[in-house]
């Protein structure tokens, strides 16, 4: 009879915690990973046809050892935008886009970072600073926003000629037979095109910084709490400058 009352005693204890738990683990949706279909890291696809996103690793590090079930799509920006406004998406690494302030909290401490390069021919005169491209013919990849550079570029002030490629190879093919005086990409597309079909004397610059921090909507259940784990395990697994 005693023991039935412990029993029941211990019961009664353990009962609200157990509740507790549920009821978090039930408040917890999975995590909606969206990143852009348009890579800035690499010009490789993945087994669907997306681009390789190297930041998936880190996602798959990240989710292991919060425990948060995730899954993952590639979206065009401007969808991946609205998915993250709306609270159908809950997750990405992303920028400090002025545009998700108020939907979304950041990391305080980036995550990865690349560069924003300007490219041009051996004999070309050469680029400080991004001033130096007002009145030039710029080649600019089709897809890219170019974050802080958007505005100068589309400043009418500036008189900045652009011509679009659709894909980084034909950029840089279309620099080499002088279609385009300059050519604006990132570190990592580039690295990998230069690799592949180097161009002679050709010379470039850094132009900006793109860091990347952890992104979550500010709907997600607990969003500030989840956000410190995720930052803890990002500190855990240390920043990195270009994903591998």
């Amino acid at each position: 009879m005693r023991r039935l009352a412990r029993l029941i005693v211990l019961a009664c204890l353990l009962l609200p915690a157990m509740v507790l738990a549920v009821g978090r683990a039930c408040a917890a949706p999975d995590i909606i990973y969206v990143y852009p279909d348009q890579s800035v890291w690499t010009t490789e696809t993945d087994e669907r046809g997306n681009p390789a996103n190297p930041l998936l690793r880190l996602a798959k590090s990240l989710f292991a050892q919060t425990g948060l079930n995730w899954r993952e799509e590639a979206l065009p920006a401007a969808r991946m935008f609205s998915s993250l406004k709306s609270g159908e998406a809950n997750f990405s690494m992303l920028v400090k886009a002025p545009a998700l302030q108020e939907c979304c909290l950041f990391s305080r401490q980036p995550v990865a970072g690349t560069e924003l390069r300007v490219f041009w021919r051996q004999g070309t005169a050469p680029i400080v600073k991004r001033e130096d491209l007002a009145g030039k013919s710029l080649l600019v990849i089709l897809g890219y926003s170019y974050g802080d550079m958007a505005a100068f570029l589309a400043d009418g002030k500036n008189a900045i000629h652009r011509t679009s490629a659709v894909k980084h190879q034909a950029a840089f093919e279309m620099l080499a037979q002088g279609r385009g005086d300059y050519l604006l990409d990132y570190a990592g597309p580039a690295r990998e095109v230069l690799a592949a079909r180097p161009i002679p004397g050709i010379q470039s610059a850094v132009l900006g910084r793109m860091d990347v921090h952890l992104v979550l909507s500010r709907q997600y259940p607990d969003a500030d709490e989840v956000m410190n784990r995720l930052e803890a395990a990002a500190m855990k697994l240390g920043s990195v400058e270009q994903p591998p």
